[in-house]
């Protein structure tokens, strides 16, 4: 089965939180394998931690060949491209997001999520 457009996919952001080892993992899961857990009840999950700082290779490798053969992740943008007054200030980020080898997830790459802080207004100049 291939991805086609219009497929809809069921997740949420993240799959690391204290309060999910009480209520929706398996008692006893490892902490490594919440991801391979998530990713067999969830079609979609969003990787968070590239908001925050840039990944490596081999962090996507392990995401990718942790989870199903039809899951996809959403990808955060790097918070220090979404902060600048203008998209030609914010090209230096998003080129080594580009570069960080996100493109290592393969046909697991989804769409990238492209969230502004909420000071940010709407600025048809930024663009």
């Amino acid at each position: 089965m291939s991805r086609k457009a219009g497929d809809i996919h069921i997740g949420v952001g993240g799959w690391t939180y204290a309060r999910w080892r009480e209520s929706f993992y398996p008692a006893g899961l490892p902490h490594k394998r919440e991801l391979e857990y998530a990713s067999r009840k969830l079609t979609s999950i969003e990787i968070n931690a590239t908001y925050y700082r840039t990944q490596s290779a081999a962090n996507f490798t392990k995401w990718r060949d942790e989870t199903p053969e039809h899951f996809i992740f959403s990808v955060k943008a790097p918070r220090f491209a979404l902060m600048r007054k203008t998209a030609t200030e914010a090209d230096e980020s998003i080129e080594r997001f580009f570069n960080s080898e996100v493109i290592e997830l393969g046909d697991k790459l989804g769409p990238i999520l492209w969230q502004f802080p909420p000071t940010k207004t709407f600025d048809s100049e930024f663009f």
